[in-house]
């Protein structure tokens, strides 16, 4: 399967970096083969409403960013990973602006979707948890799973091992 990691997080050395990391590697020794976009070195607008994309532009957006990368990508993953740090109860600015800008085209093709959630607090997850269960009924996709982790050290072997399981259940 095509599996491909949307990462939120604007901090390439974080913590969501390295259950992302974790989870590639358990997702890729099934035989799968893994795309990570790090969201926070692209430009990506947020979507200006303009609706040309449902008028002449037949599902493309006019903005000339980094998300005209991200279409083809999109178009070809059997399985999307959202993954971001929570901040402020919403997912990064950077994976939000992405999700909206699925608007142009309308449903991505991928029918599984999973989310990787990582947070200084707990507690903070239900608006993001809402909001992607939401979408991935819309898309009428399967949901693979949800993980969230919080607090200061993140990246302990318990939860980097339970990533990469995470990751090779990835079918």
């Amino acid at each position: 399967m095509k599996i491909l990691v949307l990462n939120g997080s604007p901090r390439r050395n974080g913590n969501t970096a390295a259950l992302v990391a974790a989870f590639c590697k358990g997702a890729e020794s099934q035989g799968n083969s893994v795309e990570v976009l790090n969201l926070g070195t692209l430009k990506i607008n947020g979507c200006l409403a303009c609706e040309a994309c449902h008028g002449k532009g037949n599902g493309k957006c006019v903005q000339a960013d980094d998300m005209q990368t991200v279409y083809p990508k999109l178009a070809e993953a059997d399985v999307v990973v959202f993954a971001s740090p929570i901040y402020y109860w919403s997912f990064s600015g950077q994976l939000q602006n992405c999700i909206t800008r699925f608007y142009a085209p309308g449903k991505p093709a991928a029918k599984k979707y999973a989310m990787i959630l990582s947070s200084g607090s707990s507690g903070v997850y239900d608006a993001v948890v809402a909001q992607y269960k939401s979408m991935v009924g819309y898309f009428g996709a399967e949901d693979l799973g949800i993980r969230m982790f919080h607090g200061e050290n993140q990246k302990t072997a318990q939860n980097l091992e339970e990533m990469r399981n995470f990751g090779a259940e990835m079918r």
